[in-house]
């Protein structure tokens, strides 16, 4: 069936009011009358189980990144003390610098948009030495539990996805804890069995954060961060993979889809090597860099056993084009990617009738495909 797409701010329609992941800028989006709610869709969606629509990121998905969950303001020109994570919702339109839950210092590049760590910064100097220098962080030393109460009483949407991300995974915190890529892939190589033990303990970490976060929020959904390559090659081999990383992230993977949670990685780079492994895991959705993989391949190989998260296929952020153009990348991107379920776009625009458009042609389009 043909369904029509209804004008921008057409009466009748239903709207919703949400925040996008990065800026904290408000949108407004259309809801349309649907035949299951938007949390029942995306599991299906993620599962590859008969999807009725492609989730629409505007309004079905309600996301919280780390650093919302508990943190305080940076003031400019200083250094604030522990951050839980990079102020993504605000992009600081400044330099600064913050220490982590750990104490590795960060320091936000206004010009990058995002975090790195900072010059100098090393607080392990051997892995083998982890377990005297590393301390890992007190969850109830912070403010989570009053940041949550207000969440729920403020702003929690119950016919949303809850959406959280538990911060940055295994490889990502040996790389910083040793002060950087070079040292980090170093120990991989010549201290195997001290990275082993220390990610098996930091995936031990990660699952008792994941259990704090569940007992405060209705969990539907989580994002894990792992970066695994650069854009040309991974960082590190399919041996040191089965050795060393499988195992403890397999650990983590079970224990939160073992809760009932859709299960998300985000790692960049160039990784389709890894593809089987990923597919192996039990990872339910895969966040990554488009211009690094050729995505419209591995769904055709993986897609019956891993979807994925997209932007719009061949959107450019800050690039204008007209409503027909908008609706045709609408179109092509759920052709490429929706077949058999397995697909949410992330989406980015926020000019409130291209709004309108994307999320109208998104639901509509993606009813009529899955309809036939």
């Amino acid at each position: 069936m043909k369904y029509p797409r209804p004008a921008f701010n057409a009466p009748g329609i239903k709207t919703t009011n949400n925040k996008t992941t990065f800026g904290g800028a408000r949108i407004t989006a259309p809801v349309f009358d649907a035949p299951v709610s938007a949390r029942e869709n995306f599991r299906n969606a993620a599962l590859r189980n008969d999807p009725k629509w492609v989730p629409v990121s505007y309004s079905d998905i309600q996301s919280l990144l780390t650093n919302e969950m508990a943190d305080e303001k940076p003031a400019e020109g200083s250094r604030p003390g522990i951050q839980l994570g990079p102020r993504f919702t605000e992009i600081p339109q400044y330099d600064y610098t913050f220490l982590d839950p750990f104490g590795n210092s960060w320091s936000w590049v206004k010009q990058a948009g995002g975090a790195m760590l900072t010059p100098g910064t090393q607080l392990l100097g051997d892995i083998r030495d982890w377990e005297k220098v590393i301390k890992f962080p007190v969850f109830d030393d912070w403010n989570f539990k009053e940041t949550a109460e207000r969440f729920m009483r403020e702003a929690y949407d119950p016919d949303k996805v809850m959406h959280i991300n538990v911060g940055q995974g295994l490889t990502e915190m040996l790389v910083a804890f040793l002060g950087g890529y070079e040292d980090g892939m170093t120990a991989l190589a010549i201290e195997p069995e001290a990275c082993a033990d220390f990610f098996e303990r930091f995936a031990t970490f990660i699952i008792d954060f994941f259990e704090f976060l569940d007992g405060l929020y209705p969990i539907d959904f989580i994002t894990y961060h792992d970066d695994w390559g650069t854009e040309r090659d991974t960082f590190f081999s399919e041996k040191m993979m089965e050795e060393l990383v499988y195992g403890p992230t397999k650990r983590i993977v079970d224990h939160i889809k073992g809760k009932g949670k859709v299960f998300e990685l985000h790692t960049c780079g160039k990784i389709e090597r890894f593809m089987p492994y990923m597919c192996d895991l039990g990872i339910d959705l895969l966040q990554i860099q488009r211009r690094a993989n050729d995505m419209p391949m591995l769904k055709k190989k993986y897609g019956d056993r891993i979807g994925f998260c997209t932007t719009i296929e061949g959107m450019v952020t800050g690039v204008r084009y007209s409503n027909d153009k908008i609706s045709e990348m609408v179109r092509n991107t759920v052709d490429l990617y929706g077949k058999g379920g397995g697909l949410y776009p992330w989406l980015f625009e926020s000019d409130p009738e291209k709004v309108w458009l994307i999320a109208s042609e998104l639901y509509w389009y993606s009813k009529e495909f899955y309809e036939k």
